[in-house]
This record gives structure tokens, sequence and C-alpha cells, in this order.
């Protein structure tokens, strides 16, 4: 016997049959005599033989491979989101392919190309902070690759989408701050072109003028990224400003976690100067010392719902007419790095 990859061909040669006959026997066709099914069984598990997935993906023109693209994948967020994926596809009999945009367009858009090249069964995505066109998501569609948004909207775009609602959970943030006794309240809001960014901006916007609290310019800056480091000078500018601040929502909890340290490094005490709260739940929030305030999404189910979606796409033998847009509510989780109402 060769060496190397164990073919049909290898087994029909050993046991001087067809290739065919070979293929019918490992899949238990009743036109195949028992004992030829069980000498094909028994030489192909002694060879260990296995299918050639890609072969069969060909034949069937299925990979039963669906795409993931995701901005990053550190935060607990998003490897949630991905786990949620993955108990829905798995049981399917689908696996995931995961990429990472890096928050970039240029890199999503190749990612998208290398998938529909590779013949992906279906996308899901979760848009780079810098994508403000969808053509190539268009270009999936045309090519009937199946597709659903999640996290981060793309206005415009006609496709199954699972969100949260930011705006809310902004709203419900600066509302308790300001029921807290909170008269100075900054906000650190992420990239102004993202549409997470604008929902939770809204939501701070909102709570102010519904409490005839003034909406100040300067208590308002975006950072570049969503990473501890990008939250640092953001940070300190607002603390360092001549309009002494009370509190702080920032757009995630890495930003509030930066905005924690420096205000703590300026010698700042929480939350009796200054409460701060922040948005995600990340695990590791309710460890600092204090423990950050924060607003829980419900990532797993996110990724549930968005993997249902797209398997009723690849499922449905007849056309889905129209398109899903599910939005989860968050909830505030209240801990020591705010005051108590």
């Amino acid at each position: 016997m060769k060496k190397g990859r164990v073919t049909i061909k290898d087994i029909a040669k050993a046991l001087n049959i067809s290739a065919s006959t070979v293929s019918r026997a490992l899949k238990d066709h009743p036109a195949i005599k028992k004992e030829t099914k069980q000498a094909v069984v028994k030489l192909a598990k002694k060879l260990k033989y296995h299918p050639n997935l890609l072969a069969i993906s060909l034949l069937q023109k299925k990979t039963h491979t669906i795409g993931v693209i995701v901005p990053e994948i550190t935060s607990h967020f998003f490897s949630t989101i991905i786990t949620g994926i993955q108990s829905v596809l798995s049981p399917a009999g689908y696996n995931i392919s995961i990429s990472l945009s890096n928050e970039s367009y240029d890199e999503e858009v190749a990612i998208v190309e290398k998938m529909a090249k590779s013949q992906i069964d279906g996308v899901l995505v979760s848009p780079a902070s810098s994508t403000k066109k969808y053509k190539h998501f268009k270009a999936l569609q045309k090519n009937g690759i199946p597709l659903v948004v999640f996290d981060r909207d793309c206005p415009g775009l006609n496709v199954d989408k699972v969100l949260v609602d930011d705006y809310d959970g902004a709203f419900q943030a600066v509302e308790y701050l300001i029921k807290s006794g909170c008269k100075n309240i900054a906000h650190i809001s992420g990239p102004p072109e993202l549409s997470i960014s604008k929902h939770r901006l809204n939501g701070y916007i909102d709570a102010l003028k519904k409490n005839n609290m003034p909406i100040l310019p300067e208590n308002i800056v975006h950072v570049a990224g969503f990473s501890h480091e990008d939250g640092i000078g953001p940070s300190e500018s607002l603390l360092k400003s001549q309009t002494p601040l009370d509190a702080i929502f920032a757009v995630n909890d890495s930003i509030a976690i930066a905005a924690m340290h420096t205000a703590k490094k300026l010698g700042f005490k929480i939350p009796d100067d200054i409460s701060i709260i922040g948005f995600d739940d990340e695990p590791h929030s309710s460890y600092f010392v204090p423990a950050l305030s924060t607003v829980w999404q419900p990532a797993y189910s996110v990724g549930m719902l968005s993997a249902r979606l797209l398997l009723k796409h690849l499922q449905d033998s007849e056309e889905i007419s129209g398109y899903r847009e599910e939005i989860f509510r968050p909830e505030l989780v209240i801990r020591t790095s705010s005051k108590e109402i």
C-alpha cells in the first residue's frame, strides 16, 4: 500500500473490486452484498481511511463551514458571542472559520473576498469600526451566500441583524448617575462613525436632556479604539479640565477602567469624588477595587440567535422573504465605582 492518504481507490485495488462498489459499501447501500460491506468496512478501519471532505463538499456544493468575522477576539464579549455561535452550528454539522478584521475595513473586505472564493456556506459578521460602505457584503448576497450582521449595525443594508439596544443601556447608566446626585457627567465615546458609539452617545445626551441638565461639548471625548491604552489620554484630558467632573460614563469597560486608573493617579477618590460606569460587563470588571459599575449585554444569546437566523437560511429550501432585526435589551449592573441612589 502506498504511503500518504488512503483513498477509496486503494481499498478497491486491495479487494479487487470497483471504487464505486467501495463507495456504496461504505454508505451501506442495499445493493451491495453483506460480505462485501463487511470486507470493505474492515479494511477501511485497518487502513484508517477517512472520507475526503473537500471532494464531498465539491460534489454537494457545500463546505459545511460558516465564516465568522469579528473586529477582535481578546474581549470576553466577542469570545462569548463566538461560543454562542458554536453551540448552535456545531450540533447542526457546521464548522466555523474565525477571522479578525482588527477594526480595518480593508482587512474586512479581503477576508470577505477570500471566504467567497472558498465557497463558504454563510457568513456572520460584526463590522469593523471603519466600515462605512457595504459593497463587499452585498457581493456575498449576490453570490447566494447568506449573511447575518450582529452587534454593530450596518444602516441601510438589507440583511438579518442581531443587535443590543446600546441607546437604552447608555440611557440607563446616565440616568442612574443623575439620580445618584451627579451634576457634571462626562462621556468617553467610541469611534464617532461606529453605530454603537452613536447609539450610546445619543443615550447619554437624551438622559441629560430628560433631566434638564446641560450638554457640554467639552464633556464629550472620543477614543480611537476600545482598549485600555486608548482610554488613558481622553480620560486625562477630561479629568484635568477646569470644569470639575463628578461622573464619567465610558463606551466600554476597558475605557472605564482606564478612566479609573487615571482618576486614582490624579488623586480622585472613587466614587466619593467621581463615579464611573462602563459598558459590556467584562468578567474582570467586578474584581477591580472599587468594582466597576457597568451595562451587561447578553453576548451568548446574541451569538446563538445570529447562528439560528443564518441556519434558517441554510436549511430552508424556499427563499425567505424579508429580513429580521432582533434587538436585545441590556441591563445596568451597579457595583461600587458609582454612588448609591
